[in-house]
């Protein structure tokens, strides 16, 4: 007897290990060829890209938002300094053809000399992904410190480009984006760090 049962024993578990794994099977499925499996983990590691192009539309509008006279010498590049957070964070998703394609959407927008924010903004992207290992290293300061010298050069790009169809040199107070951009970096980069965060932008 003792025999006979632990024999019946042996025969039901196959059985019980078969239902269990098909359950398993049931309850997560896999995708089913090679297609499937690429397309399903380009999703899960491109996610939030609508998030990336909002920050893009509220840096826009704060580029146009109007000002008094005596403050719009003072505005922070907003598009820029969006652009090289995310050239920093995202190096493989945001770069210079973004760049490119927010200069643009910024030329038209302000009625600016078409290509001259593309090219500038293009630029500003290949250096600040050229730099983005070092700069996720650096401390806020010395980030912000960074961001002023990148900006600048957007700006000296910028007034090159307006120097050859003939614009005459602005005066020195054209330099204070570069400034109130680095005063703002640590605040632009913690919020859209939060958004990244919060949204699992990747």
């Amino acid at each position: 007897l003792p025999d006979s049962k632990s024999r019946r024993r042996r025969q039901a578990r196959p059985s019980h290990r078969r239902s269990r794994r098909h359950s398993y099977e049931h309850a997560r499925p896999y995708p089913h060829n090679h297609h499937e499996l690429v397309h399903t983990m380009n999703l899960q590691h491109h996610q939030g890209g609508w998030i990336i192009g909002l920050t893009f539309i509220a840096a826009l509008m704060l580029t146009m938002l109007p000002l008094p006279e005596w403050a719009q010498t003072f505005r922070p590049e907003w598009m820029a300094m969006a652009l090289i957070y995310w050239c920093i964070a995202l190096p493989d998703r945001v770069g210079v053809v973004i760049g490119w394609l927010v200069g643009l959407i910024t030329d038209v927008a302000s009625g600016a000399l078409m290509g001259q924010n593309a090219i500038a903004f293009a630029l500003l992207a290949y250096l600040a992904i050229k730099l983005h290992l070092r700069m996720r290293l650096f401390p806020l300061w010395q980030q912000a410190m960074s961001v002023m010298i990148l900006v600048a050069l957007f700006q000296m790009i910028t007034l090159w480009i307006r120097g050859t169809i003939g614009q005459s040199p602005p005066s020195w107070a054209y330099w204070f984006p570069s400034l109130t951009s680095m005063l703002l970096w640590p605040v632009v980069f913690i919020l859209l760090r939060s958004i990244r965060r919060q949204f699992h932008v990747r």
